[in-house]
Order: C-alpha cells, then sequence, then structure tokens
C-alpha cells in the first residue's frame, strides 16, 4: 500500500476529488481550509505578537494560496463563473493576509520569493492539503545515514593521522552500544513541537533565567597559579557528574575557554575536537597549554601537514572544516567543543552542514559524548538561532525533539494548548544543559561598563557628499512611493501612510542598490572613513589622558587612517587584523597588553572582535557602527572581562545628521532579544529584521511624516 508522504513539487499538485470534476463546492478543498486557518491567523496577531507558529501558519497559507491561484487560473476543468468564485474567495484570503501583516510588519518577510520555508511550514502544508482531500505523491525513503556521508570536495588525510590509525588500529573508530531510551508514549506524536519549544523562549516571564541546576564545585586539579571562579568551577562539576551537552551561554568575559578545557578533562572526552573561528585558534592552543598542559594539542593549518595525529586535542577552524570532515569523522573524538557556536545559525550553510555532520558522527559511534557548544551571543537577531545549535547538541533533529527531550516533555503531561506548556518546556530544555550566568550575578567584581555615544559633525567635502546622496536617496524613495500612490489612485497624506507600500519600496531599493555602489553598506562605509581621522584624534586624546585604548573599526581604510593619525602623533600602537599569521596576531597583542609604551592597538571588529583579552586597558573607541548588537557587545567584552580593574566605557563615534543616527538606534532596539529569552529580562524582545531594509524604511517614513 503507498504511503502518503510529502509532496515534491512546489504547488499543488493535484485538485481536491471535489474540484477536479469542475464542480465548485464551498465546503471541500483547499480554501475552506485556507479560509479557517487565515481567520486563525488573523485572530492570533490581534491577540499579541505573532509567535513562531503563527508565523508558520500565515507563511503556509500564503504559499498554498499561491498555489491554488495558479492552478485556479490554469484549471481547464472549471468554468468560467466557477473560475471567477474560486479567485474570489481566494482574494478574500488574501485581504485577510495583506490586513494581518499590516498589524506586524515583520510577516512581510515570509512573503518574499526567497523566504526560507521551515520543516514546520513544510509539515503544516501537508497536512492541509491532506485534510483538503488532495492525494500526495509518495514520498521515497532518504537514504540510510545520508547525513553522515563524507562532505563533498577535495577531502584530505594527514600523514600523521594515519600514522596513528596504524600504531592503534583499535582506537578510531571505537563502536560502541549508545544508550537507547524505550521509545516514549505517543501523546505528543502528532504534535509540531518545535516552533513551540522556540516560542517558550520568547514568552519568557520576568526573571526566567535560563540556567540549569548545577551541583556545588568539586576540587578540580589546575596547574599552579590557576584558580577558577566559582561558576566555573560548577559546571566542571557537572561534567564530572555526568552530564554531557551543555550550551554554554555565559555573558563574554567569564571564561567558557577555561570551562570547556577543564569539563573535558574531568569527563575524560579525549581525544576532543575543537572548532573554533580561525582568529581564535592559537589563542585555544595556548589556553589548553595553560589549563590542561598533560593533555597535548595540536592546531589545524591547511591541509594539515603540520598536526600532530597522537594530540588530544585537535583544533580546527570553520575555514578549513571541509577538507578534513572526512578523517575528523572516522577518528573517534570523545567530545566536541564549538566555539563562537552562532556561527553556525544558518542551517543551509556549508559551514554549518560539517558541524551537524560531526556532531552526527560522534553521537553515532560513542556512548554519551561531550557536546558544548560555547557562546556570550547565542541569539543574533532571532529565536530561530537556537535551532541548529540544539540540533549539533543532539536535542532536536531537523524536525522534532530527539528521544531524551522528548521524554522530558511527555513527562510534563501537558501539549502546546495547555497554558503551562510553555514555562514546563522552556525549562525542560533548559535541563538539558542550557548555562547562561551573567557578570553582575558571578563576577561582581568585574567593574561596571557604559556605551557612551559621541556625535561628530562631518563639515568637510566627504561629509557634504554623504549628506547629499541621503537627501538623493530619499527623494528617490518618496518619489517612487508617490509614484506608487498615482498608479493605484490613492492620495497620499502624512497622517496616512501606508506602511506596507512602504516596505516594498524600501524593499525595492535595496535589491536594485545591491547591483550599484549607491546602497546603504556603501553609504555606511564613506561614513566610517569620514569618521576615521575625527575617531582617531579623540584615541589619541584619551591616550594621553586614561592610557592604553582599544581602538575598534569595520574596514582597511579606516584603520589605515587611524594608524597614519598615531604615526602623525608619535602615538605607538600595535595592529590586529584579518591578514596576519598567528604569530603575527599574537605578537601585536602581547605588544599591547606587556609594553606600556604601546598606547592603542588598530583592531579589526572581524578579527578582533573574539578570543582576545585585553582587559589591561579600560577605555574603548568604535569608529564605526556594528550591523547587530550582538557584534559590538563582543567588541566591548574584549576589554570588559574577568581581569578589568577599571570601570569600563565605549566611545561610540556617531555622524550626526546622516543614516548613522538611524542604524544606531535599530541595532540598540535589538538588544533585549537574549536579555528576554535566557536572562528573564522584562525588556522587549524585538523580532529579527535586516538592518538595510529597515533602515530605508525608517528614511522614507520619516520623510512623509515630517
Amino acid at each position: 500500500m503507498a504511503r502518503r508522504g510529502r509532496s515534491r513539487s512546489s504547488s499543488t499538485g493535484a485538485a481536491p476529488r471535489s474540484q477536479r470534476g469542475g464542480r465548485g463546492v464551498e465546503n471541500e478543498g483547499i480554501i475552506p481550509v485556507l479560509a479557517r486557518a487565515v481567520r486563525e491567523v488573523e485572530a492570533g496577531v490581534q491577540r499579541s505578537r505573532a509567535n513562531s507558529s503563527i508565523r508558520t501558519k500565515f507563511q503556509t497559507v500564503a504559499l498554498l494560496a499561491r498555489e491554488e491561484r495558479t492552478r485556479v487560473k490554469t484549471a481547464t476543468t472549471l468554468t468560467e463563473s466557477q473560475r471567477a468564485e474560486q479567485l474570489k474567495r481566494l482574494d478574500g484570503i488574501g485581504t485577510i493576509l495583506a490586513k494581518t501583516a499590516a498589524l506586524d510588519s515583520t510577516l512581510l518577510s515570509l512573503l518574499a520569493e526567497d523566504a526560507e520555508v521551515s520543516d514546520a511550514a513544510k509539515e503544516l502544508r501537508r497536512d492541509m492539503l491532506i485534510a483538503a482531500g488532495v492525494e500526495l505523491p509518495d514520498e521515497p525513503e532518504p537514504p540510510v545515514e545520508e547525513d553522515l556521508a563524507p562532505a563533498a570536495g577535495r577531502q584530505v588525510v594527514p600523514q600523521s593521522v594515519i600514522s596513528r590509525r596504524l600504531a592503534d588500529p583499535f582506537l578510531a573508530p571505537q563502536f560502541e552500544t549508545v544508550e537507547r531510551r524505550t521509545p516514549p508514549p505517543r501523546r505528543l506524536a502528532s504534535w509540531e513541537l518545535i516552533g513551540p519549544l522556540l516560542s517558550s523562549f520568547e514568552r519568557a516571564s520576568s526573571g526566567s533565567a535560563a540556567c540549569m541546576d548545577l551541583p556545588d564545585p568539586i576540587p578540580v586539579p589546575v596547574p599552579d597559579g590557576k584558580e577558577l571562579m566559582r561558576h566555573q568551577a560548577e559546571l566542571v562539576a557537572a561534567a564530572a557528574e555526568g552530564h554531557r551537552t551543555f550550551l554554554l551561554a555565559d555573558e563574554p568575559g567569564l571564561g567558557k575557554t577555561a570551562q570547556a578545557l577543564l569539563a573535558a578533562q574531568a569527563a575524560n572526552a579525549y581525544p576532543l575536537l575543537v572548532v573554533v573561528p580561525s582568529v581564535v585558534k592559537s589563542n585555544w592552543a595556548r589556553e589548553a597549554a595553560m589549563w590542561t598542559p598533560q593533555h597535548k594539542s595540536t592546531v589545524i593549518q591547511g591541509d594539515g601537514d603540520t598536526i600532530d595525529g597522537f594530540a588530544d586535542i585537535v583544533i580546527v577552524n570553520y575555514e578549513v572544516l571541509d577538507r578534513h570532515v572526512g578523517w575528523l569523522g572516522d577518528l573517534g573524538f570523545r567530545g566536541m567543543v564549538l566555539d563562537e557556536a552562532h556561527f553556525i545559525k544558518n542551517k543551509s550553510s556549508q559551514r554549518s552542514q560539517h558541524v551537524l555532520q560531526l556532531s552526527e558522527r560522534i553521537r553515532s559511534r560513542t556512548t554519551r559524548p561531550l557536546l558544548m557548544a560555547l557562546t556570550g551571543t547565542p541569539l543574533i537577531n532571532d529565536i530561530e538561532d537556537f535551532r541548529a545549535i540544539w540540533q549539533y547538541l543532539g536535542w532536536i533533529d531537523e524536525k522534532k525533539p530527539r528521544p531524551e527531550l522528548l521524554h522530558a516533555l511527555e513527562d510534563t503531561g501537558l501539549t502546546p494548548l495547555d497554558p503551562g506548556f510553555f514555562p514546563a518546556a522552556r525549562s525542560r530544555v533548559i535541563d538539558m544543559g542550557i548555562v547562561r550566568r551573567r557578570k553582575v550575578e558571578v563576577a561582581a567584581d568585574i567593574p561596571a561598563r557604559r556605551i557612551a555615544d559621541l556625535r561628530v559633525e562631518l563639515d568637510d567635502e566627504a561629509g557634504r557628499s554623504i549628506r547629499a546622496a541621503e537627501r538623493e536617496l530619499v527623494q528617490r524613495l518618496v518619489s517612487r512611493y508617490e509614484q506608487a500612490l498615482e498608479t493605484r489612485g490613492s492620495v497620499g497624506s502624512s497622517e496616512d501612510v501606508d506602511h506596507d507600500l512602504v516596505r516594498r519600496i524600501a524593499a525595492r531599493e535595496r535589491e536594485e542598490s545591491a547591483k550599484t555602489e549607491e546602497n546603504v553598506f556603501a553609504m555606511m562605509r564613506r561614513i566610517g572613513q569620514a569618521k576615521a581621522g575625527l575617531a582617531a584624534d579623540y584615541t589619541a586624546q584619551l591616550a594621553h589622558s586614561v592610557g592604553k585604548v582599544v581602538f575598534f573599526a569595520k574596514h582597511v581604510d579606516v584603520m589605515d587612517v587611524a594608524e597614519k593619525t598615531f604615526e602623525k602623533r608619535g602615538i605607538r600602537y600595535s595592529s590586529i587584523r584579518g591578514n596576519q599569521t598567528p604569530s603575527a596576531r599574537q605578537k601585536s597583542i602581547d605588544a599591547f597588553v606587556n609594553d606600556p609604551d604601546v598606547a592603542v592597538v588598530v583592531c579589526s571588529l572581524s578579527a578582533a572582535g573574539v578570543g582576545v583579552n585585553l582587559q589591561v586597558a579600560s577605555d574603548m573607541v568604535l569608529a564605526e557602527l556594528s550591523w547587530t548588537d550582538a557584534e559590538q557587545t563582543q567588541a566591548i567584552d574584549r576589554v570588559h572581562r574577568i581581569g578589568q580593574d577599571e570601570p569600563v566605557t565605549a566611545w561610540r563615534i556617531i555622524a550626526s545628521r546622516t543614516i548613522d543616527t538611524k542604524i544606531v538606534e535599530l541595532i540598540d532596539s535589538k538588544a533585549g532579544l537574549a536579555a528576554r529569552a535566557l536572562d528573564g529580562s522584562d525588556e522587549e524582545v524585538v523580532d529579527s529584521a535586516d538592518v538595510q531594509l529597515e533602515t530605508l524604511v525608517a528614511l522614507l517614513t520619516d520623510a512623509l511624516t515630517s
């Protein structure tokens, strides 16, 4: 008997039985199903903001309505009157979708042609089609262990790894019996649970911090001269007691590297794989030698020709993972640490696929491996950023919770229809291994920090050119808006702005300007160049008055201007850039930290925003704005961390009367996401938004209402 499966086509594929014969029965087919669903979406958004399940249903209804409209227009079995009637009903569904999107403009992104369709939306689409009586084609079974196949592309196996295998053929792989629990009851089997689990963190109430219960510290052997803080020792104790999966989301600066290394030692999780950004490979090797010197580490560079195949700790960066994923999956690792784990938030990216593949490989071959995801900023833009990290840790798969988490959810006795489900589900996920501590809670001796905005005027030719370009951009946006109103016969007024139209005009501008040099990103770079000299001058003043200063910029040309300014002022500096070798990078860091005459370190936000300890300074200058609050926070926490003795001030240079002021407002508005989901703060969570698009929307809206 053929099994019902999900349709592989982009349309409904077949009309309901009631429609194939041309009988447009009102209560049969897909349209009534869509009509009921769109009313549920409308009611949900009217009650409150659109949560994950509402967003899924909104996107599914829109997709199916689009497909059904195409089918109706081309169906040869319908009379013209039947066709007109069904199109009219679809127009009604479209009108409700538009009104709903007007209540929550973030829903509009789900209608874009390139919008990603989530697994939950695909499942809901399938369920709606079945409810409408559509016969779906059979779905082929997926290939066995398809996700464990070696990555495509050039694969290498270092000679030292081959030597290790020959020396001990039983070392890798070590196939062991993976613990399996009795299949859970079927009560929740039919529920879509990933969306509600994510939503449970969005709904977190004030004071509901996200941290599992941790045991009291136990004596931990550490090298002479090293000492663990209590919060670090608690996590190591949890690993020693047998906990094996951790999302270690402590605020930056609380020593996550040391915790991971000592947790691996407590769990005897060797050999240990550590995947990191390229800029912190050397730092991880230094930390490993510092905290666990009895376990040798090796760093993979390029094809890995220089690695020690017998080392206990193998450190590799995301960028070269593709060529090593094959042999890494076969080495027999008993533990894996993912540093800056938010790097895998885009599950479709190659590096995310490689990380998930390795995690699956390790879990399939080793009994209860140690899996750790380290990040001070697990949520960059959206609660969905959790999904890939949870999958890496083995808490969920592509579509549903894995058995351990599902058992925990079953034990609550609740379903997503019960009001108590969401706090209970959040608690169960946290118990899987979320560890989040804030500096104010566990490191009260770290002084306070503040962000001080220093507004500067760009009165030179560059500044005038930037403002002229902005005026031209705004005029172009307003002209397009007015033309659109004229085309549809509407008359606009400052009291009645069509916000849906504003977003569509902004999206069109973004799409077209991406092909030119005059887009928002280009303007921000020009503003950064225009601010560079002023930011460097202020940094020089700080260096003369307070001592060492950290200077952060996004672009190389801004760094170049700053360094030339310091040379003219006779100020010694070091530089941390993305194109440096690891040894040159460390030399620059050491010069700033240890040489009292080196007053400034000029840092690239991308190259020095993570894995660098610069707490010898207490003042820093952010010469250019970040595109996310997370990137800005990471930079500040290079200074505001354990070991800091002075209050930290981050001087943010903002160009007045430019889009700099708009962008800083947008970035700051997103800062509440991690606070609500992880820290139990009552700060408002702002949905993910493309900053470039939102900037254009703000410019046009201001122009229309001013």
